[in-house]
């Protein structure tokens, strides 16, 4: 059986990514921290790591993975993100009624903040 242990992010400013991903989702450092690589796992235990590498890599649109981040109250976490540095990211085919709100990070890797709302279909 394979689980998902952890999901690696390519970054350039390995501090500073360290930064907005520990905050975007309350994870903490694995310590003693490396200079050119980080694994953030979440404060309650569950849930996969969020690796970052500091390897520059090519950024490609659209990207051929990203994250989806849950949210019960959407609004509020889309403005704490930015808040953070994240970026909204328009996109002229995102229909009308759709769920999720598509966002970057400092570096521009993008996510999505998905509409999970009690009663909403997530």
């Amino acid at each position: 059986m394979l689980t998902v242990g952890s999901v690696v992010i390519r970054c350039s400013d390995l501090e500073r990514q360290l930064l907005f991903w520990s905050a975007a989702l309350d994870y903490e450092p694995r310590l003693p921290l490396d200079d050119d690589f980080a694994l953030l796992r979440p404060r309650s235990g569950a849930g996969p790591n969020v690796s970052l590498d500091a390897v520059p890599s090519e950024r490609v649109l659209p990207p051929r993975i990203h994250l989806d981040l849950y949210a019960d109250d959407q609004p509020a976490e889309v403005d704490r993100l930015e808040s953070l540095g994240a970026q909204r990211v328009h996109w002229p085919k995102r229909p009308a009624d759709a769920d999720y709100v598509i966002m970057e990070d400092p570096e521009g890797n993008r996510f999505c903040v998905i509409d999970a709302a009690p009663g909403e279909a997530a």
